[in-house]
């Protein structure tokens, strides 16, 4: 028997398209496709969030291009508020080292003692570059670059079709995101962390080699990086704890998950997978990272969940309660006057 724990979306009442508005569509998407592809070349990959929002917008334009423009700039009045506060994520986390030295051991000894015993002492991600990198570019880099960039588009992606289709869920979709982003942005203060690529470049490994982007120069094409961030101004080198990459990837796996056919199951968790052993083989993480990541989902589904129940619950109960009128009481008169007795006149004698 199965148990609904969730309240199924209502039933999709709009009018089926015309053929004139799917051929509308498709030389609208076409003309977005297109612009895309160009921009790739000429400026490079979306990867930040602002520079991608613009591209998932004009694509929700192409879509649905037979929708008034209301509709339109109702979407980029929604979602206004979560680019600056993307914005606001990328700059602040450029402050969380504070210039202190971020740590990095203990992460090398944790990761050593949960998989030494198959990588002969090694830390994970050393011991995948000494098997798999070389000075050519091979298939698995030109896929584990395409997981990477991923991380910068596959999130908004999910929340643009969410508004389109259901405003409510994507509400729950943006409380989960923020709730999750703002943990794992307090964790860089609070515990600054490198990652394998700069713990070699101080000397606590042997050579690690960023290459979480090599694949890309294959097609010619480069990153266009964070445009909030130009020339490194707010960059943080040391913010690898947790690992917000994989914990996006599970995340948004995890919110579909329950409306998908279980068929696809593995296809989706397949991905958070191939997010981590793309972070792991580059350098840009170890594992105790993706699986502090991994706690930090689902602690957000947990608390999220339960405040918007007891949320539900008390307006609930609020609703329940019969509407309370204040008593007005008559005024009273006032007393009536109490009369002063006249003296008597003495007589005249």
């Amino acid at each position: 028997m199965a148990v609904v724990t969730d309240p199924q979306p209502p039933a999709r009442t709009d009018p089926p398209a015309s053929p004139e508005a799917g051929r509308r569509r498709i030389v609208a998407m076409t003309i977005w496709a297109v612009a895309f592809v160009a921009a790739w070349l000429g400026i490079g990959l979306p990867t930040d969030p602002a520079y991608a929002f613009v591209w998932i917008w004009l694509g929700t334009i192409a879509w649905h291009s037979d929708r008034p423009w209301r509709s339109h700039l109702r979407f980029a009045r929604d979602w206004v508020p979560v680019v600056l506060l993307l914005a606001a994520y990328n700059l602040s986390r450029g402050f969380a080292d504070n210039g202190a030295t971020p740590h990095a051991m203990e992460l090398i000894v944790a990761d050593r003692f949960m998989f030494g015993w198959a990588t002969g002492g090694e830390v994970p991600t050393v011991w995948l570059q000494e098997h798999l990198y070389r000075p050519q570019v091979h298939w698995w880099d030109i896929a584990a670059s395409w997981v990477y960039f991923s991380h910068f588009v596959v999130a908004l992606a999910a929340a643009a079709v969410l508004w389109l289709r259901d405003r409510h869920r994507w509400a729950a979709y943006m409380r989960r995101w923020g709730f999750l982003c703002a943990a794992g942005l307090a964790t860089y203060f609070i515990y600054p962390a490198a990652p394998p690529w700069w713990a070699a470049q101080n000397g606590l490994l042997t050579e690690v080699a960023r290459i979480s982007t090599r694949g890309w120069k294959v097609f010619g094409m480069h990153g266009a990086g964070n445009v909030l961030n130009a020339g490194q101004i707010a960059s943080n080198p040391v913010a690898a704890m947790p690992s917000l990459h994989t914990a996006w990837a599970l995340f948004v796996v995890l919110f579909f998950l329950h409306t998908t056919r279980r068929r696809w199951w593995p296809l989706l968790l397949a991905y958070p997978l191939a997010m981590t052993f793309t972070l792991v083989y580059s350098g840009e993480h170890y594992v105790i990272d993706v699986l502090v990541g991994w706690t930090y989902v689902g602690l957000t589904y947990l608390v999220v969940g339960l405040a918007e129940r007891g949320w539900r619950t008390w307006r609930a109960h609020r609703a329940t309660q019969p509407p309370t009128t204040p008593v007005t009481t008559a005024p009273q008169p006032p007393p009536p006057p109490t009369e002063t007795p006249t003296p008597p006149i003495p007589a005249n004698h």
